[in-house]
């Protein structure tokens, strides 16, 4: 079995392969400071709890937008389950020609949802879409390129800037409401975050289309935990939650070899 972890800026997201069937998700709050031990103690937890048996792990794979938290992690790896970790990133074989000016800034995550996308769609050209802290939009070619991307704040940190920005508009649920016209305070914040991320969304994709694909619209894959929000607006043709831990998978074997 293989285990892979992607430690994102507020939760750490994992989940357990059996060949190339995906097993068991699971999530953890991303916890600065936190020792190997909490780590290494929880991953074998989580697995026991769910019926697999930790010492079956042969493999674990991981990519990381939190450095700091890298070295705990792979600590906890090594001690609970007696390997360092495979880690995606600059020097790993991917498959993909990175044309960022500089490759070492795209984050591994969106390295990993690029390696599962191509390999779900060969010969196509891709967006992805990944709805978390923050929201980001890259640009794949039928050729395998990797041809950048946007990045905006995600909705849930949209939302705690303007809490923590003004003295009257609190933290809200986020969700999408009924009409766009908000007839409340709550109702309002909850339709401008909705819409408002909607219709950036709308524009980006048009313009990298724009840019890149002659105004073709490529093949879009949505993935992150607010991705379900906009399931039923046309704006991706798939949502894929564990695109992430499918690229990783991908990568790792790549790199066994």
């Amino acid at each position: 079995m293989i285990l892979c972890l992607d430690i994102g800026n507020s939760h750490l997201f994992g989940g357990l392969f059996e060949g190339d069937q995906l097993r068991l998700t699971f999530r953890m709050t991303s916890k600065q400071g936190a020792a190997s031990d909490e780590y290494g103690l929880f991953f074998r937890g989580v697995l026991r709890e769910n019926g697999f048996d930790p010492e079956r792990v042969r493999n674990i794979a991981l990519c990381s937008v939190v450095p700091d938290l890298v070295y705990s992690v792979s600590g906890g790896c090594q001690k609970y389950f007696g390997m360092a970790p495979f880690e995606l990133k600059a020097g790993a074989k991917t498959g993909l020609k990175i044309l960022y000016r500089n490759p070492l800034e795209v984050g591994s995550d969106r390295i990993a949802n690029a390696i599962a996308a191509t390999q779900m769609h060969p010969g196509e050209d891709l967006l992805v879409l990944d709805l978390g802290t923050a929201t980001t939009v890259d640009a794949i070619s039928a050729d395998r390129d990797y041809l950048g991307g946007v990045i905006i704040p995600g909705l849930r940190m949209s939302m705690e800037a303007l809490s923590r920005g003004t003295a009257r508009l609190g933290p809200v649920e986020i969700r999408r409401g009924e009409r766009c016209l908000g007839r409340s305070t709550a109702a309002s914040i909850q339709s401008g975050l909705y819409y408002g991320h909607l219709g950036a969304l709308k524009e980006i994709m048009e313009g990298v289309s724009r840019d890149v694909f002659d105004g073709r619209r490529p093949r879009v894959i949505a993935t992150g935990g607010f991705a379900g929000l906009f399931a039923d607006t046309g704006i991706y043709d798939e949502a894929v939650p564990d695109l992430v831990l499918r690229g990783l998978l991908t990568a790792l074997l790549m790199n066994l070899g």
